[in-house]
């Protein structure tokens, strides 16, 4: 009787303390050819399982509190049960009280190496590093979960930020893409390191601003929502001072150019004297969208 009291305990815990993200995990396959499909599918199966079973907080989420993302995996090689790969990872969250979500992360990793055997279990330990796989798709799951919570509360994100650089600094003695500082500046190494400067704080002053202070408020009044979003790319502007194409900048404006956009061209009107070569300023490679604001 206690044997069974005990499991169905186990049970109520990781339920009720689990499944923070909505994630779907998509691997795309279509590269690798000559080769039987179904490690492909298990993959897929096995991280889909993982992200959305492992409990990675001791929070407790609703079914609609539960954070929208997606890892979207594209493999280009595979031999002997190492994998080349490249992972896009995407999350939204609803706007309050309203039908729209918005869109908060959209993230391009190229440096996505790793080994998997078919069927083999996948399990996160804080405090140990276990692979390559394991310990990428975790630190995103960290990383999804700070960006979201930074949107309704500054500074609430960073200790899902502390948990990606304690995954990072587990990581990066093995050697792999992506962990350690180099050449590069849009790895993994200065994501979460940057999430986590001083320097970059106004990323995250943004990040609040622009959707707590701005979209959730767009309900009661839309025009000084809109004057609140125009109010948080100063903490842009002023960063681009220092750090000119900064990763989280870049990062920001991936996620964000098209809702922007589609915010200042539709009314009420505010007054934009300048917003489009600010933008364009900043965040260049937007420019021909920045153009569609009048």
């Amino acid at each position: 009787m206690r044997k069974i009291f005990s499991f169905l305990f186990i049970c109520f815990f990781t339920v009720a303390h689990s499944q923070e993200l909505n994630c779907k995990v998509i691997v795309n396959y279509d590269k690798i050819t000559n080769t039987n499909n179904q490690i492909f599918k298990s993959l897929e199966t096995s991280l889909n399982e993982f992200v959305n079973k492992t409990a990675w907080t001791e929070k407790t989420y609703k079914p609609n509190e539960r954070i929208n993302c997606s890892m979207f995996i594209t493999l280009n090689s595979y031999d002997s049960n190492n994998f080349e790969a490249t992972i896009q990872v995407q999350s939204s969250r609803p706007v309050y009280n309203s039908s729209f979500t918005t869109p908060v992360l959209n993230i391009n990793d190229n440096d996505f190496n790793f080994q998997y055997v078919e069927f083999q279990n996948l399990f996160y330990s804080p405090n140990s590093y276990e692979s390559n796989l394991i310990s990428t798709i975790a630190f995103y799951s960290y990383i999804i979960l700070g960006a979201d919570a930074e949107t309704f509360d500054l500074d609430s994100g960073v200790d899902y930020f502390q948990s990606a650089q304690q995954i990072l600094n587990l990581a990066a003695p093995t050697g792999g893409a992506g962990w350690s500082q180099t050449n590069k500046t849009n790895n993994r190494y200065y994501l979460v390191n940057d999430f986590l400067s001083t320097t970059f704080k106004p990323i995250r002053e943004v990040m609040f601003q622009y959707h707590f202070n701005g979209l959730d408020m767009m309900h009661k009044d839309l025009k000084t929502s809109k004057e609140a979003i125009l109010s948080s790319f100063n903490s842009l502007s002023a960063l681009h001072e220092i750090r000119p194409n900064a990763y989280l900048t870049r990062i920001f404006f991936d996620a964000k150019a098209d809702e922007i956009v589609s915010i200042f061209t539709a009314g009420p009107s505010v007054p934009l004297d300048g917003l489009v070569d600010e933008l364009s300023r900043i965040s260049p490679t937007n420019s021909s969208k920045w153009a569609n604001i009048k």
